[in-house]
């Protein structure tokens, strides 16, 4: 049986400075303090960096992003945020060396916990040896590691015992320690030719369908500097463009949100309004955001009312269309939505919850049995620094992320409506017309149909089932957690600076 041990940074990653993964640690588990701290102090780091005192670096930037953060939150964003940044910086040539093997080891300085998930979930690694954390008795990370780097061969002997790897993957200039410990070196130079060793037992690395979190692009210290720097005028334009759409009439917005960098694109032809001898029509969307349905009544030029379940209030309270508030008792939310295409056309998202991978979730069938004048909708955006949409966050903030983005831009694509003998009206089942909505749609978008449903999300991402339990939830939530943690960040950081450096 083979056996690989390989480097994660730098070798199953392109990139092999682990600095920007630190950064999105700091924004998604702490927040912007944080991140501004940890990139002023990027130049020290690096100063270390090249003075030959690396793992000094390194331990200070472990410490900065992460003391006084509850272990939970850590891995929370470990579980939720990083897996899709590690997978975008994936170096196939030794995914491909490292997947032909039996056994496979990971070796990194990263805290074992930011990696773990990801390395035997997505590139089924066997165990993972990295660093420890220190944690306080009240699950608070101190932000120092329990044994220096130097520690780690010693772990790779314990692992295998007497049996000694087959074969090693990593960079001489930082793993020379393990590099030995193996019956076959590999290093950056000789991937290629191993590569065609390996390429018949090429296997791609299981894709992340959810990922969470409010940054779209890796923060490097230029980007994460350009973030910061945007974060003020990005405010004051995403409250223009709200404002635009709460105030002015919907015939007037697409003229107006051009003028303020906003773009939607429209493909195909929107069936005509609903007249009093049609009932209305059914827009069966994809669900990339909250905005879908604004977005679409913004094309429409007139206000359809959205099907919703467990939004905020505010967020309802800030919609410029009507919403109709699902229940989850299907007899009610049946009648619901007859009622209210009988008054005119409706918006609604069978997918439940939003998906921001190209991937499809499973479509409720409910839809399929209340009408047969089903119109699909394929929805999508592009944004450039923020993603709209949270499983962990505040929901709230969802709509004010999207606008605060240099230049936002929606893609809708009408589809026909679906013929009679596509509906329930020809004897179909309704789950084979939600089955065929949905594979229409993701052909249109390129996207890949799935089985997962709005509780698969939020159980990998938050861990619960996505549920909001009080229709009290608003601004009060949100303005708790912040001031919660910022008690909890300044109370422990004196201690463990002072402990740290003195």
């Amino acid at each position: 049986m083979e056996s690989v041990v390989s480097e994660f940074e730098g070798i199953l990653l392109k990139d092999p400075n682990p600095f920007c993964y630190f950064m999105l640690m700091a924004f998604e588990a702490s927040g912007l303090i944080r991140f501004a701290l940890l990139l002023m102090l990027c130049p020290i780091i690096r100063l270390l960096e090249v003075s030959g005192r690396e793992d000094v670096g390194l331990k200070l930037t472990i410490f900065v992003a992460m003391a006084g953060i509850k272990i939970s939150e850590i891995e929370s964003v470990a579980r939720a945020v990083l897996p899709k940044f590690y997978f975008d910086d994936i170096n196939m040539e030794a995914w491909r060396i490292f997947s032909s093997c039996d056994k496979r080891v990971v070796v990194t300085k990263f805290p074992r916990i930011m990696v773990e998930r990801f390395v035997k979930e997505h590139l089924r690694a066997d165990d993972v040896v990295g660093t420890e954390l220190v944690v306080s008795k009240y699950g608070v990370a101190t932000g120092f590691i329990k044994d220096d780097f130097d520690k780690i061969s010693d772990r790779i002997v314990a692992l295998f015992g007497d049996e000694r790897p087959s074969l090693s993957l990593g960079r001489p200039q930082s793993s020379s320690s393990f590099l030995s410990l193996c019956k076959e070196q590999s290093q950056p130079p000789l991937l290629s030719s191993k590569n065609q060793d390996h390429s018949q037992h090429f296997v791609k690395p299981l894709p992340v369908i959810f990922h969470d979190g409010r940054l779209v692009i890796r923060p490097t210290p230029f980007s994460a500097l350009i973030i910061l720097l945007w974060i003020p005028l990005g405010i004051i334009i995403a409250i223009i463009r709200i404002s635009i759409g709460l105030i002015f009439p919907m015939s007037i917005v697409p003229y107006l949100t051009p003028l303020f960098g906003s773009k939607v694109i429209v493909k195909g032809k929107p069936p005509p309004p609903a007249t009093t001898t049609n009932s209305g029509v059914l827009f069966v969307c994809t669900h990339r955001t909250l905005m879908d349905p604004v977005v679409l009544s913004t094309v429409l030029q007139r206000k359809i009312p959205a099907v919703t379940y467990s939004i905020s209030r505010l967020t309802e309270i800030l919609s410029p269309i009507p919403t109709v508030r699902l229940t989850r008792i299907r007899d009610v939310d049946a009648w619901n939505i007859k009622c209210q295409l009988e008054k005119g056309d409706l918006v609604v998202c069978p997918e439940g919850t939003t998906c921001r991978e190209p991937f499809l979730l499973r479509f409720s069938a409910l839809f399929a049995e209340l009408t047969n004048r089903i119109v699909p909708v394929a929805m999508n955006y592009r944004v450039g620094f923020f993603h709209a949409t949270t499983a962990r966050g505040w929901k709230a903030m969802d709509p004010i992320f999207f606008f605060m983005n240099p230049r936002p831009i929606y893609e809708v694509t009408f589809l026909n409506q679906l013929p009679e003998d596509s509906t329930c009206s020809s004897g179909k089942s309704p789950h084979d017309v939600a089955n065929y909505v949905q594979r229409i749609l993701a052909a249109t978008l390129g996207f890949e149909c799935t089985n997962f449903t709005r509780k698969d999300k939020y159980r990998i991402l938050a861990g619960n089932d996505g549920i909001v339990l009080s229709h009290t939830y608003s601004t009060n939530y949100g303005i708790k957690k912040l001031v919660n943690t910022f008690i909890q960040v300044v109370g422990t950081r004196k201690k463990m600076i002072m402990s740290y450096f003195i």
